[in-house]
């Protein structure tokens, strides 16, 4: 991923942070000369390796299966906030271009396969209870146990120890202080949730004139 050093964010606990925001990864595998891409939830576990490690599950019928089986070499995206940043917020229009603030976090290694049923149920049962957390009542998959093993034989179960972790934070830390104030104070206005996260994350670097902490 090209990121300019500005953009560049190497905190391993921000990108790890940003994973479990956005858990939905793009998964892409480059095997038997063909692209395989499938969309998946995963499940981080920062105490298996130095970066951590990604637990994910996919259909046993998918072609993406045989380039995973392979240990093809691997890449998930994981897409955080993004928004357009108008030329008009800035305090000299007339000289800039309109842009693109965004967050994403890169992780790259080889995948391992698993078909063994007590590990399949591991996998699962930890992805659903990390997002049945934030429901009024959570559901678990010890209600549905019976049900989720007779799924097991479609399904193959998979983790990436995650070799190299690429975080791309570009937060208008090209911008002069001036203009981030008019990004801070146009962000402050939007209703979406995706933009108010980024106005988080814009905060927690800059003081109110637009400065750095």
């Amino acid at each position: 991923m090209y990121t300019p050093s500005l953009f560049r964010n190497d905190d391993l606990k921000a990108q790890h942070a940003m994973i479990r925001r956005h858990p939905f990864g793009l998964l892409i595998t480059a095997h038997g000369g063909e692209l395989h891409t499938t969309h998946l939830p995963f499940h981080l576990d920062p105490s298996r390796g130095p970066k951590g490690t990604l637990e994910a599950h996919l259909a046993r019928v998918n072609p993406h299966r045989a380039a995973l089986e392979a240990g093809a070499e691997s890449l998930v995206v994981f897409k955080g906030p993004d928004g357009y940043v108008s030329p008009r917020w800035y305090a000299d229009p007339a000289e800039n271009v309109p842009t693109w603030n965004y967050v994403a976090v890169h992780a790259h290694g080889r995948p391992v396969t698993t078909e063994d049923p007590a590990t399949l149920l591991r996998y699962i049962g930890r992805l659903t209870d990390e997002h049945e957390a934030y429901i009024e009542r959570p559901w678990s998959i010890a209600e549905a146990e019976a049900h989720a093993e007779q799924l097991l034989p479609h399904i193959v179960g998979f983790e990436i120890r995650i070799e190299k972790l690429e975080g791309k934070f570009k937060l208008s830390q090209n911008r002069s202080a001036a203009d981030r104030v008019g990004v801070l104070r146009e962000f402050a206005k939007s209703r979406d949730s995706g933009i108010q996260e980024m106005l988080e994350l814009m905060r927690g670097i800059y003081k109110e004139d637009g400065s750095f902490r």
